[in-house]
C-alpha cells in the first residue's frame, strides 16, 4: 500500500472530524427540535442539510479506512461539543440555530478552498470531492441566511465564538 502524503493525511483527518462534527451539530439541533423547540419548518431544513453532511462524513470515513489514517483522538470531545452547540443554539431560537450553520460554513468554505488550492494532480479524486462538498457547504450557508441567520447585536459575538471554536478544532484535528 502506498504511503499517504502527510499533508493529505492531515486533510482527510480534519475533514473527517469536521464533517462528523457537522452531523453532530445537526443531531443536537434536531434533539432540541424534537423535545423542546417545536418548529417543523426548521426541523425539515436541518434534516435536509444533515443528509449532505452524512454523505461527506461517510466519504472521509471510507478514506480514513482505505488510506489507513488515524482519526483525530478528539472525536469523542468534538461529538459532545457538536451536539451541545447544536442543542444550545436551537434553544436560543431559529436565528441562532441558523447562525450556527452560517458561521461554521463560512469557516469551512475557506478551509476547503485552502485544501483545494494545495492538492496536486495526484489527488484528483479527493480534490473533486472536496470541491463538491464545498459547494454543498456554501449552499447550506445560503440557506441559513435565507432562513434568518443574523450577525446583528449579540449574534455577532456568537458568530465570533463559533468561528473561533471551529478554527481551534481544525488546527487540533489536523495534528492529533
Amino acid at each position: 500500500m502506498k504511503k499517504t502524503n502527510i499533508k493529505v493525511e492531515e486533510f482527510i483527518r480534519v475533514d473527517h472530524a469536521g464533517e462528523r462534527g457537522a452531523v453532530k451539530i445537526y443531531e443536537g439541533q434536531l434533539l432540541a427540535l424534537n423535545t423542546i423547540v417545536k418548529d417543523e419548518n426548521l426541523k425539515q431544513t436541518i434534516e435536509d442539510m444533515k443528509i449532505h453532511e452524512i454523505e461527506h462524513c461517510q466519504f472521509f470515513e471510507d478514506e480514513i479506512k482505505k488510506r489507513n489514517i488515524t482519526p483525530t483522538k478528539f472525536l469523542p470531545l468534538w461529538d459532545l461539543l457538536g451536539v451541545s452547540l447544536g442543542f444550545g443554539s436551537t434553544l436560543l431560537g431559529k436565528k441562532a440555530a441558523m447562525l450556527c450553520t452560517a458561521s461554521v460554513e463560512e469557516v469551512i468554505d475557506k478551509h476547503y478552498l485552502d485544501q483545494i488550492n494545495q492538492l496536486g494532480p495526484e489527488e484528483k479524486e479527493l480534490k473533486k470531492k472536496i470541491t463538491k462538498f464545498r459547494q454543498d457547504e456554501l449552499h447550506h450557508k445560503d440557506i441559513a441566511y435565507e432562513k434568518g441567520a443574523s450577525k446583528d447585536g449579540l449574534y455577532s459575538l456568537m458568530d465570533k465564538i463559533i468561528k473561533t471554536g471551529s478554527k481551534i478544532a481544525i488546527n487540533i484535528s489536523e495534528k492529533i
